[in-house]
């Protein structure tokens, strides 16, 4: 074989090399960012001598996908005596709105304490051997979703029992930049919506936590475990930490991005795409053309997003087993989607198009998730969008100058 003839295989070997090297990489991405429970770890003498309550769920989990659950009960020094689920359950297998029981956890044999079933808020009963209460639960960044109030009710009971409360922090999936729609209406306050902040907040469970403790009064023992290296910039990917579904039709970080919006379709009779595998992303119903709806709603060029005519035969929840005919929502500028504003261009395009099949679904659902009475009122009189827009906007800015206060990154 000649000289030519051997450079050239030796070449082609070192370029295999490099190329199969860059395809499997041998070394794990670290993760950017801490979460709360990995920073408790690293200091766990604020649990020594006593006993742990956790509310948790399967979000609860260090940057290597080990459960809280997990690293506190084999822990040394820590006691880890009862374990509390919110909406969903511990183990995250209940649909939304599913009654959740009490039971003994197998793994641990610790018990599981529903806050989703007959009461919502921890009984004394419940935290009789509990000296501390701890919260690691990945929110959403959305004020319909409820764990937040879990939260708050559990804030409470802490308060009421003279138990100290910490929160495990994590990111806010769609960063920490932005403050979107109403401030809701204490008229319309629920589970859905407890305290008067935007439909997207812009801050983390733990801003939250001493947001409501300071704001409406709770007065908890509260502290806050930070997380390290998060910026409010980082969307849930920069963070580099894995995404577990914090529920079951929460299935992606892109899912989160359109949900303060599209969440809002739950108070119709479209199909906010539940029982398919792109939730809150694809919308429509039997009553709907699709080519018709994406023209007009990419007629509006709303920033930030793109609509492709879409069909889909729901498996379960509204319009089950139907062929529905709608959108898909494509993110294109994550910086400058606004969903409150898509979710409410939506609604009222869908109301306009098909006015003797759309509905607001009798249960007023959709008052209580866009907290206020006026947003429906004014679609159902024929207000524009950016009549609609500008009527919360003055709102949002004097929730911003309340919540600068509680920031802590």
């Amino acid at each position: 074989m000649g000289k030519k003839a051997i450079w050239l295989l030796a070449g082609m070997f070192v370029f295999s090399t490099l190329t199969a090297a860059a395809a499997f990489p041998d070394k794990e991405k670290k993760a950017k960012v801490s979460p709360g429970i990995e920073v408790l770890m690293n200091k766990k003498s604020i649990l020594k001598g006593k006993r742990v309550g956790l509310i948790t769920n399967p979000t609860g989990v260090n940057s290597a996908l080990t459960s809280s659950i997990d690293l506190l009960h084999q822990a040394p020094g820590i006691e880890l005596t009862a374990l509390y689920g919110p909406e969903h359950g511990v183990r995250g297998d209940a649909q939304a709105g599913d009654k959740v029981d009490s039971y003994i956890d197998e793994k641990t044999g610790l018990p599981v304490y529903s806050l989703y079933g007959d009461t919502r808020k921890p009984t004394p009963e419940m935290l009789k051997n509990v000296d501390v209460l701890l919260f690691d639960i990945q929110d959403v960044g959305t004020r319909f979703y409820t764990y937040i109030y879990t939260m708050a009710y559990a804030m409470e009971a802490a308060k009421e029992n003279g138990i100290p409360f910490i929160v495990l922090d994590r990111p806010n999936p769609q960063s920490g930049l932005k403050v979107e729609g109403p401030v809701l209406d204490p008229d319309y306050s629920s589970f859905v919506g407890m305290y008067p902040i935007p439909l997207k907040h812009g801050m983390t469970a733990g801003e939250l936590a001493k947001l409501f403790n300071d704001e409406f009064n709770i007065g908890a023992d509260l502290t806050i475990i930070k997380m390290k290296g998060w910026k409010r910039q980082m969307f849930f990917e920069d963070t580099g930490l894995p995404f577990v579904l914090p529920s079951p039709n929460m299935p992606t970080p892109d899912t989160g991005i359109v949900y303060p919006g599209t969440g809002l379709i739950e108070g119709t009779n479209m199909s906010e795409g539940r029982g398919t595998t792109k939730p809150f992303e694809l919308i429509g119903a039997p009553y709907m053309k699709s080519t018709e709806l994406a023209e007009k709603l990419n007629g509006l060029k709303l920033p930030g997003v793109r609509f492709r005519a879409a069909s889909f035969t729901p498996t379960f929840s509204k319009h089950q087993n139907k062929l529905c005919h709608g959108v898909e929502l494509y993110v294109t500028n994550r910086s400058a989607f606004k969903p409150v504003n898509t979710g409410i261009a939506i609604i009222k395009t869908v109301h306009d198009l098909y006015p003797d099949d759309f509905e607001f679904l009798p249960s007023g659902n959709f008052n209580r998730l866009i907290g206020n009475g006026w947003v429906k009122t004014m679609i159902e009189q024929g207000a524009s969008i950016d009549e609609i827009v500008k009527k919360y906007e003055a709102e949002q800015k004097r929730f911003m100058n309340i919540r600068k206060k509680y920031l802590l990154y």
